[in-house]
């Protein structure tokens, strides 16, 4: 239970201590239970001719019984204590847990897996096991115990009366244990019913934009409307199946109480059996009963919460990448060594070889999916390759801890991820302990300063969900600051200004003059004009390397580089007119 939970050595001992605070509890409500029985016994005693009625006795069993009504208080003050306090800090620790875990899995896990998925692992499923931890294993466990520990006495007391009211049990356990599998079954498909709906949720709120441009309200909302009325379909199958095999299970066990009734009857016509034993089973047969049927409804929901807890333990077994992370890197050489690498079965990147000289400018050009950033992605181990190695200071990579790899590269994505925090904690994130003096110097050197100080709070504006507040140029440089401040030796461009206007390309282009100089930059490009000056040019065409060179040689050798250089070049005098 405690593997298939996901618990830390803390969440076993917090699950164990809350398990025990529930058997306390447990007892003390029998305890009560019983003093309220032997009051019951104390008045009845002179009727059933077992002597005078003893007022000491009842004034002693009523004091016992306010003790055992405290106890009972404070036992259930220390059950919430030890379950849900508990619970809650545990399902914080899974979540942190798995969310450090996902952001060590390469990239290539979440080309397989959606990041719907995901949310629902950190979010739905974490708060299954907290449920479970709060509401269904301690109580399963701490009943179970406890009538254990009743059926002792109470056979001790009487073990004839003891098997008439424990005889329906298992055929009402055995009722809900058969059923598992079914319930698995419609629990899964429950599941899926879920996911699919909170994936057609995310698809509609972010494709918003298209849906009220294109007029789409309809079709989008009639997809999301079928995935909203198929999860409706799906709970009421699996509600409906659940709480019929509950119900039948109660049924089946309440005919307990008719054989408790009928067995002390025989028993009592036969002189067997004393009034007083006869009261005292019938009455404590309700709260056995009411224990038992709890334990059977927390059966099915423990089925159904190790469905989710499955899919949770599944992501947490998926391999990281890993390496050594005490690798001392001081030469930045990169070298491709008959690299291949696929993301499904069919090669992207097909026996590439290539040398990128420490502290010089590297450009990869080619036609729409060729592989450029594909390789950039490969050189920073966001993938592992097929075959083949990727060398830096003669170290392969993938011996490399891929965070210790990150310490030594910066990047500009052509699509920036900003966090809705302030600017100043977002630039920061390129060296998390920086001063705010250096904050402010690399934000000044990536031209971020002058629009920053404009903005309402300065440093400390926060800037929206994904910089959303902020214009497409001012993020990117923002981006640059990033890596500016990080000030690692490697630098990585992915078409860092290819959907910029004149004037923000201007300021990111200085910006990155002064990021890329003594490092060794890689750069991905279309905008063939921009990486002329490249000191060494990298031409892929369906991920082969087609040729390499500078500028200068590339275009007089007249293969595909200049081709697409001159393309591009005419391209420049195209303007829109109108037309006759």
């Amino acid at each position: 239970m405690y593997k298939l939970l996901g618990l830390s050595e803390e969440g076993k001992r917090s699950l164990n201590r809350a398990i025990f605070a529930c058997v306390l509890t447990n007892l003390a409500m029998f305890g009560s239970a019983a003093t309220a029985l032997q009051i019951i016994a104390v008045i009845l005693e002179p009727l059933t001719g077992g002597g005078s009625f003893n007022a000491q006795k009842l004034i002693i069993l009523g004091v016992v019984g306010l003790g055992a009504a405290g106890l009972y208080f404070l036992a259930s003050g220390n059950e919430y204590r030890k379950t849900y306090t508990a619970a809650y800090r545990e399902s914080e620790k899974i979540r942190l847990d798995v969310a450090e875990h996902i952001r060590k899995l390469p990239l290539s896990f979440f080309n397989r897996k959606d990041l719907t998925e995901l949310t629902t692992n950190l979010m739905a499923d974490c708060a299954t096991v907290e449920h479970a931890m709060s509401h269904v294993v301690p109580g399963l466990a701490a009943n179970i115990i406890t009538i254990t520990f009743a059926c002792v006495l109470l056979a001790l007391y009487d073990w004839r009366m003891t098997i008439a009211l424990f005889a329906a049990l298992p055929a009402a356990a055995a009722l809900i244990v058969l059923s598992k599998g079914l319930q698995a079954k419609y629990g899964e498909r429950q599941v899926s019913a879920k996911l699919d709906a909170a994936e057609r949720t995310q698809e509609y709120f972010e494709g918003i934009k298209v849906v009220k441009a294109f007029g789409l309200a309809g079709e989008k909302s009639e997809a999301l409307k079928k995935s909203f009325h198929a999860l409706m379909i799906e709970s009421f199958k699996f509600e409906a199946l659940t709480g019929v095999f509950i119900v039948s299970a109660a049924m089946v066990l309440q005919t307990g109480i008719g054989l408790v009734t009928f067995t002390g009857a025989m028993l009592l016509s036969g002189g067997e059996l004393e009034p007083v034993k006869l009261l005292f089973f019938t009455l404590v047969s309700a709260k056995i009963y009411s224990a038992l049927i709890v334990l059977l409804s927390l059966l099915p929901e423990l089925f159904y919460l190790l469905v989710s807890t499955r899919r949770m333990q599944i992501l947490r077994q998926t391999s990281v990448m890993e390496g050594d992370g005490k690798v001392e890197l001081n030469d930045f050489n990169i070298e491709l060594k008959n690299v291949n690498f696929g993301y499904t079965d069919e090669l992207v990147i097909k026996n590439v070889s290539l040398k990128i000289p420490q502290n010089r400018v590297t450009a990869f050009v080619g036609p729409s999916g060729s592989g450029k950033t594909t390789v950039s992605h490969l050189i920073a181990r966001f993938w592992d390759v097929r075959d083949g190695g990727i060398f830096i200071g003669g170290k392969n990579i993938k011996s490399i801890d891929p965070e210790t790899l990150m310490r030594y590269m910066s990047f500009v994505f052509q699509d920036v991820t900003l966090f809705n925090d302030s600017v100043m904690n977002n630039i920061r994130i390129g060296k998390k302990d920086a001063r705010d003096e250096e904050v402010y110097a690399a934000a000044k050197t990536a031209r971020c300063d002058e629009f920053i100080l404009r903005l309402p709070q300065g440093y400390e504006t926060l800037i929206g969900e994904n910089g959303c507040t902020l214009s497409g140029g001012e993020r990117q440089r923002i981006s640059i600051a990033r890596a500016l401040l990080k000030n690692a030796p490697i630098v990585l461009l992915d078409e860092a200004t290819a959907s910029l206007d004149p004037e923000n390309e201007t300021e990111i282009q200085s910006a990155i003059s002064c990021l890329v100089k003594d490092r060794t930059v890689i750069v991905i490009a279309h905008r063939l004009r921009t990486i002329l000056g490249a000191d060494k040019i990298a031409v892929l065409e369906n991920g082969v390397l087609a040729e390499e060179g500078t500028g200068e040689e590339l275009v007089r050798r007249n293969g595909l580089f200049a081709r697409l250089y001159k393309i591009q070049q005419e391209s420049l005098g195209w303007t829109v007119s109108k037309t006759d």
